[in-house]
């Protein structure tokens, strides 16, 4: 292109020179046209017509697109040069004018040139123009950066897959007709990514088949424009590209801030609630009012048996030693069978099984959840030792019946939990329980599904309660 920022020229020495380098875009012609209708590119400086006289039904597809890039170049290049020179010296202006109404006559975008008068004031973005002719590609560039956007281009169609994988592309300009791999195989691939697939790609072609632009659409292309495109309507389309991706990053980010807060939310509050509990809450509307329903479910309490006599001979760094490891691997069981911790009291472990979920197994889970709890009391007293500190053994109560589960409180301070009757006889099985004891009420035995060994089965007057409990000792499960 001509450097205006030299000293100025007569405008004769101009035009030369203008024509001179539109001279390497004309010799173009020669590959689509044939030799008796190329002999001198001056024919264009006559009108439209001979080039729109060349298109017809019968022209093919391939050489259509190829003079409609020709005459893009010719008009996008006499568009710039006339912008920058044209008001200085008229008479190159009213040279390029005549070009540029050649240009418009083999072009049937529907733009006149009374368009080119408009500015459209855009917010700068990372436009990405694929084209295999390095003509298109520098023309799309120099135009579109000076409307302050910044503009990469692509010579191949895994050229521009490769800097869609580098960069963040708010608009791609993309041609169909490339060799290898083609507009069309771009635009699939684009679309089917899950991190590109938001980018607005805007098809830029020389080919107008009906049938091919409604593949493009449907393909997800966000427009398609002709070659030679009117390049304030693809200003406008640019602009349109540009605010949709911007929405669609803010959206992305609100997206991700709202999901690293329900992490942080439910990684804090499930230090002191389980994950179902924290479910309920965030999802349903009504997770946080007052209030509860009727549900069966399986209770079961543990507790350590003689602590208050262990604490009173610790110190209480050993003590909080003591009780974290107990609890930390406790709790990771309980949550394994999807138990419900409803709270820690001192040593001891309230859990429910059937609520705030209900599953149709949850007097089974208890019972092997209660299993997997005695079981794994022979590596915790392994650490134990290790550490200097005394075993520990535990008893475990299973028992199930109908409470109200819900949210217990006041408006200021309330939680999940559960009143009933059956929490109070689970409490008092538990306190029958010897060290490495399970004992289950009748009406959890009944409730199983699998079949598990049962030991000595017993009937328990507790403190509180006038009937007398029947309960079973659980020695293991036969499934």
């Amino acid at each position: 292109m001509t450097d205006t920022s030299q000293a100025p020229l007569v405008w004769s020495e101009l035009l030369l020179r203008a024509i001179a380098e539109l001279r390497e875009l004309f010799a173009m012609l020669e590959g689509t046209l044939s030799e008796e209708n190329a002999d001198d590119f001056e024919h264009l400086f006559e009108g439209g017509s001979r080039l729109t006289a060349m298109l017809d039904t019968n022209t093919p597809e391939q050489s259509r697109h190829d003079l409609m890039n020709v005459v893009a170049a010719i008009r996008g290049y006499a568009e710039m040069l006339r912008e920058d020179l044209g008001s200085d010296h008229p008479e190159v202006g009213a040279a390029l004018a005549r070009l540029l109404k050649a240009g418009h006559g083999a072009s049937d975008d529907g733009a006149g040139d009374h368009s080119q008068s408009r500015v459209i004031a855009s917010e700068p973005g990372f436009i990405l123009a694929v084209d295999d002719l390095q003509e298109n590609r520098e023309l799309v560039a120099r135009y579109l950066s000076r409307s302050g956007h910044i503009v990469v281009t692509a010579a191949s169609g895994q050229e521009a897959l490769n800097t869609l994988g580098e960069t963040d592309v708010d608009v791609v300009l993309l041609d169909l007709m490339m060799p290898e791999m083609d507009g069309r195989e771009v635009l699939q691939r684009i679309k089917q990514h899950p991190e590109w697939r938001a980018t607005p790609v805007i098809v830029i072609s020389g080919s107008q088949d009906m049938d091919g632009i409604i593949e493009c659409i449907e393909a997800g292309a966000d427009d398609y424009l002709f070659k030679p495109f009117n390049p304030v309507l693809l200003q406008a389309r640019i602009k349109a590209g540009i605010e949709r991706k911007r929405w669609h990053d803010r959206e992305e980010q609100y997206r991700l801030q709202l999901e690293r807060n329900e992490k942080f939310i439910r990684a804090t509050f499930g230090r002191y609630l389980s994950d179902e509990i924290v479910t309920d809450i965030l999802e349903r509307p009504e997770g946080l009012e007052l209030g509860g329903d009727l549900r069966r479910v399986t209770i079961m309490m543990s507790d350590i048996r003689g602590f208050t006599t262990l604490s009173e001979r610790l110190a209480p760094a050993q003590v909080v030693t003591l009780l974290n490891r107990y609890l930390g691997a406790m709790t990771d069981i309980i949550m394994a069978h999807q138990g419900t911790i409803d709270e820690f009291i001192g040593d001891a472990i309230l859990a429910v099984f059937g609520a705030p979920q209900h599953r149709d197994d949850d007097a089974d889970r208890a019972v092997n959840c209660a299993l997997a709890m005695q079981a794994a009391m022979a590596a915790i007293n392994e650490h134990n030792r290790a550490d200097g500190l005394p075993e520990i053994h535990t008893g475990i109560a299973l028992n199930t019946g109908d409470v109200i589960a819900g949210n217990i409180g006041s408006e200021r301070r309330s939680k999940y939990g559960f009143v009933g009757h059956p929490m109070n006889v689970t409490s008092r099985i538990e306190d029958k329980t010897a060290g490495g004891e399970i004992l289950a009420s009748d009406s959890t035995v009944t409730s199983l599904k699998e079949v598990f060994s049962i030991g000595t089965s017993k009937s328990i007057k507790v403190k509180g309660i006038d009937e007398s409990i029947v309960v079973h000792q659980i020695l293991g499960s036969e499934s």
